[in-house]
């Protein structure tokens, strides 16, 4: 009887011993600086974001939030994944560095799904059709029909080879049905310098980039290529809403940890994030640089890019797309 109840006492012990390990993680995580990677040089579009998003979290958690620039994406994830499993290294991915790049490089060193934690969504950048005014197409059905009455002839420019905007042009051109001429620029600047000329007629572009062409009446919006409207052209429609039912073209990107880190610690990154997302001023600085914020949770998050990984595998296939 005395060694089945101190059998008993002592499951209860390592039971409430394990409770109190889990709370005091808690509750004290983070107790020291936390390195924010974000694979990308400073002043690019993700780094903007992720500079805003760690000095929230500074705040919040009264620990410095330091953001650790890498210019190269590649060996920028891989020092992601390396790092100790402990919470105090996140590292931001994006829909290049882990929704589109494990189908343009066939040796990429690392795996997004076996390598790393889906923490929590943190932006979406939206991304739209646009076009030079002299075209006598206003909307998306109109440059549909265009190019189906004259194949070939339109071209559209793209940021570059395997960039979001290359790879939603040709998500659109299949699911379009019509057959255009993709040209690939060494980045967003250049492709828009040439529209704004009117080398090109036709750019897939971030809205970041096009809004103040948009609103001094340089190009022509046709269409989101996002999920949703957005709130910055509330009252131009999307692609799907033109027919093509679920097309969504965008660029994201969001918080990672490596596999092992403790579901403690990444449920408390996790809601702090979205409890930063969330406040009106913080949304509203993330709009003001032409994106919008993405709350989703990990398990949410987790299950868009595995779905991600597989429409851009598909489109970079049919390409025949590699990386460079």
């Amino acid at each position: 009887m005395i060694s089945i109840r101190r059998s008993i006492q002592i499951s209860l012990f390592l039971i409430s011993s394990l409770f109190v390990v889990n709370s005091f993680t808690q509750t004290t995580y983070p107790n020291k600086p936390v390195k924010l990677i974000v694979p990308f040089p400073p002043g690019q579009a993700t780094d903007i974001v992720a500079r805003l998003v760690a000095e929230g979290l500074t705040k919040m958690w009264g620990q410095q939030v330091v953001v650790d620039n890498r210019g190269n994406m590649i060996p920028g994830m891989m020092a992601g994944r390396d790092s100790p499993a402990d919470g105090y290294t996140i590292t931001f991915g994006t829909s290049g560095t882990i929704g589109v790049n494990p189908s343009l490089y066939p040796k990429l060193p690392y795996d997004p799904p076996k390598d790393f934690i889906m923490v929590n969504g943190v932006f979406i950048v939206p991304l739209m059709i646009v076009a030079h005014p002299s075209v006598p197409y206003n909307n998306i059905k109109d440059l549909i029909d265009a190019a189906k009455k004259e194949p070939g002839k339109l071209n559209i420019g793209y940021a570059g080879t395997g960039t979001s905007q290359h790879l939603t042009g040709e998500l659109f051109k299949t699911r379009a049905a019509i057959d255009v001429v993709g040209i690939n620029y060494k980045g967003s600047g250049p492709a828009m310098t040439d529209l704004l000329g009117g080398q090109i007629t036709l750019l897939v572009d971030s809205l970041a980039s096009a809004l103040p062409h948009i609103k001094s009446g340089k190009i022509k919006a046709l269409a989101m290529t996002s999920a949703q409207r957005v709130p910055q052209l509330p009252d131009l429609p999307t692609v799907a809403e033109a027919g093509y039912p679920a097309f969504d073209g965008s660029g994201w990107g969001g918080f990672l940890v490596p596999k092992g880190t403790p579901a403690d610690i990444v449920d408390k990154i996790s809601a702090d994030v979205r409890q930063l997302l969330n406040d009106p001023a913080m949304r509203q600085k993330i709009i003001d640089r032409g994106a919008v914020p993405d709350t989703r949770g990990s398990k949410e998050w987790t299950e868009f890019i595995n779905a991600e990984i597989v429409k851009w595998g598909e489109v970079i296939r049919r390409a025949n797309l590699k990386g460079e």
